[in-house]
């Protein structure tokens, strides 16, 4: 056999491994579902039933719910909740916090979600941080915060959900949604669970914070397709510097709300790892200037859109390292580039330039790589740019790590 011939039947017997794998765990856990409210899925019966599910187990004082439905849940008053996700290898659930903001009268229900990556730690500042302002006896609506969704990731404080099924992985959970109850990972599981029994059933309107990933500094942006009437209704609404105007890739969680006819968007907050006040007071007062447009608190618009002079791409043009080496860049965050201008320059140890790097579009710088050092391939800045006539949806394949600094 040839080599070419060895490869496709390996790869052809992976695949068939992993359809068999993934059929057998669907017929499995089939058994069991109807006698306990802490399997990991549901039977028929269970999953059309309504309502609120509590498992009847308490963690720090707090019930944990296998299915939520704020309907439920006392008007004028917060509720903190655990949702029991699925299962880590040691049989124990991971769960993920909830609160509940369930105002005094009828409204629009708001979800805010953060922690889709482990190292966010803004994003899950900004959440907490409107929830502290809110209310509830003065509020219309419900505002839900989903604040540590990727619980195994954040505990390490990585950008992707570590996977023990061959020996260990790394899944960038904000490319599973919206999962899938009997997936092929727990991380597929998890998003469905999630999506499924708490996120879908209880939000009209969402938003889901993020920052960069670990090693780009970023520059306060938002991410979202403004055909949406209600996406541009919101993200007008943020005193925010750039918007990109595109639905980025597949499988993200904004996009799993806006296919399941929930108007939604990515703040993106700053660099990962750390808290950054500056930004953070940001998009907290965006997201209240949100929540008093649609009536579910009350109180004056702040500043918006208009008022930091948004610019608005629809794409972002990577620059990517072709040498190893120190990296000194010439161009600040925020900053309108010219196509030629030159970005960054590159020098060996010797101290002598073995590359120079130019914008190849006119565009704003929208992040750039933190750390002094690198190796080819990888990325050392993106720009953002208006390319004309792009349609917001493009379908980006989910594997690229070259599109967005998400």
């Amino acid at each position: 056999m040839s080599d070419s011939a060895k490869d496709r039947d390996i790869l052809d017997r992976r695949d068939f491994m992993t359809g068999s794998i993934a059929a057998a765990g669907a017929a499995a856990i089939v058994i069991g579902e109807a006698a306990t409210a802490t399997a990991q899925q549901t039977s028929g019966k269970e999953e059309a039933r309504a309502g609120t599910i509590y498992t009847g187990e308490t963690v720090q004082e707090r019930k944990v719910v296998s299915r939520l439905d704020v309907a439920d849940l006392e008007p004028g008053k917060k509720h903190q909740l655990y949702f029991q996700g699925v299962q880590a290898p040691g049989g124990q659930c991971w769960y993920v916090s909830v609160v509940v903001a369930k105002g005094a009268r009828p409204g629009k229900r708001f979800t805010l979600t953060s922690g889709v990556h482990g190292d966010e730690m803004s994003s899950i500042r900004t959440v907490q941080a409107v929830m502290e302002q809110l209310d509830p006896k003065q509020m219309s609506g419900t505002v839900m915060a989903v604040l540590d969704i990727a619980r195994p990731a954040l505990e390490s404080m990585q950008r992707r959900w570590p996977n023990s099924g061959r020996g260990i992985g790394l899944i960038d959970m904000n490319r599973e949604w919206p999962g899938n109850e009997n997936g092929a990972s727990a991380t597929s599981r998890h998003a469905g669970l999630l999506f499924n029994r708490l996120l879908k059933p209880n939000s009209d309107l969402a938003i889901d914070f993020h920052t960069g990933a670990t090693g780009l500094e970023i520059a306060a942006f938002i991410i979202g397709d403004r055909s949406i009437p209600d996406v541009k209704t919101m993200t007008d609404l943020y005193p925010i510097g750039q918007m990109w105007d595109d639905a980025a890739y597949p499988g993200v969680l904004h996009n799993a709300f806006v296919d399941a006819g929930i108007p939604c968007f990515t703040p993106e907050v700053g660099a990962a790892r750390i808290l950054n006040g500056g930004m953070i007071d940001l998009f907290v007062e965006g997201t209240t200037n949100v929540l008093k447009h649609y009536g579910v608190i009350g109180g004056a618009i702040g500043r918006t859109a208009a008022d930091a002079g948004m610019k608005i791409g629809n794409g972002a043009a990577p620059i990517i390292a072709t040498h190893g080496g120190l990296v000194e860049y010439l161009a600040k965050l925020d900053e309108e580039v010219k196509a030629g201008q030159k970005i960054a320059v590159q020098r060996n140890m010797f101290g002598e330039t073995v590359a120079e790097y130019v914008a190849a579009q006119n565009g704003t710088m929208a992040a750039y790589r933190t750390d002094s050092m690198s190796e080819p391939g990888n990325i050392l800045a993106f720009i953002m740019v208006r390319e004309p006539d792009t349609p917001a949806r493009r379908g980006v394949h989910a594997d690229t790590e070259h599109s967005y600094p998400e």
